[in-house]
């Protein structure tokens, strides 16, 4: 068959580019911080790369399939994976992006590589970041955390169920959600009987476990003393399988390549987890890093969506010119790499705090940035998907996996009531976050106008709040935050057009509605990918 005419006018594949290289806002922000560029160089061509994007596809085109009995008829409860899975996860192990920081390192530059591989899939993130977040619980039962701590941060990816003891690294997962419940974990009905030596037998359904094939598991249940925190193997240490009958698997919206089920326990055996009663106090540990996750997901998930929709634009012309280089593309353009600017920034801060030990300030600052951050990023992917037009709303954009997958990270660990319920928690129980959140804001005062008259205004608020206007002030914190670290140590042009923006009381949120003082070609030159 002959061709009808010569195809001038597409753009090219964004492919096999160092990730971290183009992104100046990452780069500057991790070597403000003291870490070292190298592994994360190595890293960002990796996730840049049209291999791993071909991963990604795969992971997505062909999802985990539940095999609930073997051949002939015994019980499984295994869930099988595509190979590109496998591979996905065997490079974020490898690159320490599930635990490096708990046995060397800094929690920045783990965050740097979890913001990188949510540019790649963000279904493989789950466990990672489940498995980074449950050190720091299950360190509230030493022997435990001696006894399945190497086995956590180890660099080797091993899947298979088997003893842990016998594994060359072990993943981890989580089971809260009961049906009748959800974010309420106290409402669980999940019942605890205790054996002796700090072992329970538990009974009782959870509505979602994620990443069912995980060889460790913390989940909640009501011990006689309350509700509790325990430890669940998949595989027992004699070698016998745990009961944990897997009922389905959900149909998500996104996040198509993790597995998210349903389980039953029948006499399944654990074992307790910080005292009987405490399992919220304990679990909460737990919470605080996998909400820090959801932030470093969602910051690195508007990254690519950016990084795509200036690509496009840089090559597609239209009516005479490039799409970039009109002045109406060019102020969304703009609008989005600020606003993925000051995610990113936010983002490194939260995981600053982590290693810096700044408790007081991390509990806040991370409720205020997981509910903001994470909203903020359906906005960015459906805009950046409609730079691309109609061509970012085919499957082979991938900008379809990014809008489907956008939304999840605001339900996670709380969607938005529960976490400006939370900050409202956090400020009434340690005043002292909030005495370090205000000190945090103080580093910036005096440097724009705009941002001292929002604090005022944030003041104001806090004065005031109630469960009502707790969304609204939330949101104020967060964008008050993300305006200090950039009037700090962001370039002037990206520090102008968020404060000249985030901070106006008439602001609408649309994106492409910078007032005309803003210099939007730099911004947009800030934000090639180059």
């Amino acid at each position: 068959m002959g061709t009808t005419h010569e195809v001038t006018n597409q753009s090219s594949p964004m492919v096999d580019y160092d990730a971290f290289a183009i992104d100046r806002g990452l780069a500057e922000g991790v070597a403000r911080l003291g870490v070292s560029p190298e592994p994360l160089h190595e890293l960002g061509r990796y996730a840049g790369s049209a291999h791993a994007q071909e991963l990604a596809r795969l992971a997505h085109a062909y999802p985990p399939v539940l095999r609930t009995h073997d051949r002939y008829g015994h019980r499984v409860d295994e869930v099988e994976y595509h190979p590109a899975w496998h591979e996905l996860m065997a490079n974020a192990v490898g690159a320490g992006a599930h635990a490096a920081p708990w046995a060397s390192g800094s929690h920045v530059e783990r965050a740097a590589a979890a913001y990188l591989g949510a540019q790649i899939e963000a279904g493989h993130g789950c466990p990672i970041s489940m498995t980074y977040a449950i050190v720091p619980a299950l360190r509230h039962e030493p022997a435990l955390a001696a006894l399945y701590e190497p086995g956590l941060t180890s660099t080797e990816y091993d899947f298979g169920l088997r003893p842990p003891s016998e594994k060359r690294g072990l993943i981890a997962g989580m089971a809260m959600t009961e049906k009748q419940g959800g974010s309420d974990v106290r409402a669980n009905t999940t019942r605890a009987t205790p054996t002796g030596d700090g072992q329970y037998l538990l009974t009782g359904h959870k509505w979602f476990c994620s990443a069912p094939m995980s060889d460790l598991f913390l989940v909640l249940a009501q011990a006689p003393g309350g509700l509790t925190c325990f430890l669940l193997p998949r595989v027992l240490p004699d070698g016998t399988r745990n009961v944990f009958r897997i009922q389905r698997l959900k149909d998500k919206l996104g996040n198509r390549s993790n597995a998210s089920s349903e389980v039953e326990f029948e006499g399944t055996a654990a074992w307790r987890v910080g005292p009987e009663g405490r399992g919220v106090p304990t679990i909460i540990d737990m919470v605080q890093m996998t909400r820090l996750d959801c932030v470093v997901g969602s910051a690195g998930l508007m990254r690519a969506a950016l990084v795509q929709a200036v690509h496009h634009s840089s090559l597609r012309q239209a009516f005479g010119a490039l799409l970039i280089d009109q002045p109406l593309m060019r102020v969304v353009l703009a609008d989005l790499a600020v606003e993925s600017e000051a995610a990113t920034a936010l983002a490194l801060r939260l995981a600053a705090a982590v290693d810096a030990g700044e408790v007081a300030f991390g509990r806040l600052a991370t409720a205020v940035a997981k509910f903001w951050v994470c909203k903020r990023a359906s906005t960015v992917a459906a805009e950046a998907l409609e730079c691309l037009g109609g061509n970012g709303y085919v499957e082979d954009s991938g900008m379809p996996r990014l809008y489907r997958e956008a939304p999840l990270n605001s339900i996670w660990e709380g969607s938005g009531n529960v976490i400006a319920l939370d900050t409202l928690r956090a400020m009434a129980k340690q005043p002292d976050s909030v005495t370090a959140f205000h000190d945090e804001l103080a580093l910036a005062r005096g440097a724009d106008a705009r941002l001292d008259s929002a604090v005022k205004r944030l003041e104001k608020q806090l004065t005031e709040l109630d469960q009502a206007t707790a969304r609204r002030t939330t949101a104020l914190m967060a964008v008050c935050l993300q305006a200090s670290l950039l009037v700090r140590h962001a370039p002037h042009a990206v520090a102008d057009a968020f404060c000249a923006t985030r901070l106006d009381g008439d602001w609408s949120g649309v994106f492409g509605s910078l007032p005309s003082t803003v210099d939007t070609q730099t911004l947009v030159e800030r934000a090639l990918p180059r």
